[in-house]
């Protein structure tokens, strides 16, 4: 009896290992349970983006009634650093350590930053919103302290995020880097979707006090999270560390390993097509719960479903491409499927309107969401490829400089497009749906667009496959 209970156990922990998204990440050297533990990194950089662009968004506009212009510059600063990440992923290569690291000295001054932006933040809001105890207070003080503390928040996420994953990259084998990332981006998306739902109920009964409660209380849990993550984790190279002690060599320059990375596989072209299909799929990602809310006339608990139907969908998007990439697909075939998948979802979120039809744009909302999925596990895991062992770092940071670079500038054309087509002589054309139309109509060009100048790349793939089988 005892035996076969034993058999019966092991028998379900096998099947729950398979059954478990990711769980094939996992390796000898590589167990789920370490890999979950270096995640960690990547739930602390979600909470920080719920913070800045969901909880605090409202909180400045609503309740420290701070303009939202002042609001939107605020949130748009973090974007200023966003270029850097392939500099701070090339830094991260050929960082030089008494103790042999390269990977976690930039993890750990990342978590600071951002530990101290989060710590000078919440008394900088309420200095610069002009309330109660703050209304003596010089406005140039809190615009310049809150503006600071954007900056180092924005900068740490920024080095955490870009050479977290290179790290998970040095310890997965190569043909489990796909789900690895796969792994990453659920656990920010996990991380995004618990902070929310934290921040709203600690933060439902509104006071200044709470304010400075809730979001120290981020910048420890960031501290915690990261420390988690990278404690024990890249092994410590004492050899490498001796030879730099003995023979010192000198750093190579960023411009020279750019050079050799963009010598690569067309490492133009890929990143053409990574910020042509993020703009794609990001330029109405703002507009999303307004065109539910004002064109199909749905409820705001139904707009408010709307951002985890999009979540969804990316879930489902990258734990399908993991799952084929690392069975041995292409990625830049994955990227295209993912960009291809996108134009028949806008299009059922544009004629959802025609048809005054929510179930339609709530499908085409998840069809979406799977698309982004699809492409930007897919792009990622084309750039991890493409580069040198040596330069992983620096080709993340490339594609995360590009991804969160169009991304911003998506979500402020989308904005600011639909004001101005408000504004212009064809606002009624289409009755209030006209200036979803149009941006919508934009996202539609910017993905074929990217399938047209994927489709060299992935060509090549498939036919060249289909020529060696032959």
């Amino acid at each position: 009896m005892n035996r076969l209970s034993r058999m019966a156990i092991q028998g379900i922990a096998s099947a729950g290992m398979r059954l478990m998204p990711f769980a094939e990440a996992a390796s000898d050297d590589l167990p789920l349970s370490r890999l979950l533990r270096l995640a960690l990194f990547q739930v602390s950089v979600g909470m920080s983006m719920v913070l800045l662009v969901g909880t605090l968004n409202r909180v400045m506009i609503v309740e420290l009634e701070v303009p939202a212009t002042i609001v939107g510059v605020m949130i748009a600063l973090p974007l200023l650093f966003a270029p850097f990440r392939a500099l701070i992923g090339f830094k991260s290569d050929t960082h030089k350590s008494a103790l042999g690291w390269r990977r976690v000295p930039y993890i750990w001054k990342g978590t600071l930053l951002a530990w101290g932006g989060f710590a000078i933040m919440p008394l900088a809001l309420i200095v610069l919103s002009q309330q109660q105890f703050a209304a003596d207070a010089p406005l140039w003080i809190g615009l310049v302290s809150a503006a600071l503390a954007f900056l180092l928040v924005g900068a740490g996420v920024h080095i955490v995020q870009t050479v977290g994953l290179a790290l998970a990259t040095d310890l997965a084998p190569r043909e489990d880097q796909p789900n690895v990332v796969g792994l990453m981006y659920v656990m920010m998306l996990a991380g995004m979707i618990a902070s929310a739902l934290i921040f709203g109920k600690l933060l439902e009964n509104f006071s200044h006090p709470r304010l400075i409660q809730v979001i120290q209380g981020a910048a420890v849990m960031t501290l915690v999270f990261n420390v988690l993550a990278i404690w024990k984790m890249e092994a410590r190279d004492r050899e490498r560390a001796y030879r730099q002690r003995v023979n010192p060599e000198p750093d190579p320059s960023f411009s020279d390993a750019w050079g050799l990375f963009m010598r690569g596989a067309n490492p133009r072209r890929l990143l053409w097509i990574i910020g042509l299909g993020t703009m794609g799929f990001g330029l109405a990602e703002v507009l999303l719960e307004p065109y539910g809310g004002e064109v199909l006339g749905m409820s705001v608990a139904s707009t408010t479903r709307l951002t985890a139907t999009l979540a969804m969908g990316g879930l489902i998007g990258f734990a399908l491409a993991s799952r084929v990439l690392s069975r041995g697909a292409d990625p830049m075939v994955m990227a295209g499927a993912g960009a291809l998948v996108g134009v028949p979802a806008f299009a059922l979120i544009t004629f959802s309107a025609t048809l005054q039809s929510p179930a339609i744009f709530i499908i085409g909302t998840g069809l979406a969401g799977f698309g982004a999925g699809l492409f930007s596990h897919g792009t990622l895991t084309a750039t991890m490829r493409a580069a040198p062992k040596e330069q992983v770092g620096l080709a993340l940071g490339a594609w995360g400089a590009v991804q969160a670079t169009s991304a911003g500038i998506a979500i402020a054309l989308g904005g600011i497009a639909r004001d101005l087509i408000l504004l212009s002589p064809f606002s009624g054309l289409f009755g209030p749906a006209t200036p979803y139309f149009f941006v919508y109509g934009a996202e539609l060009l910017f993905l074929v667009v990217t399938v047209v100048v994927a489709y060299p790349l992935v060509a090549q793939k498939v036919f060249g496959a289909e020529r060696r089988s032959t």
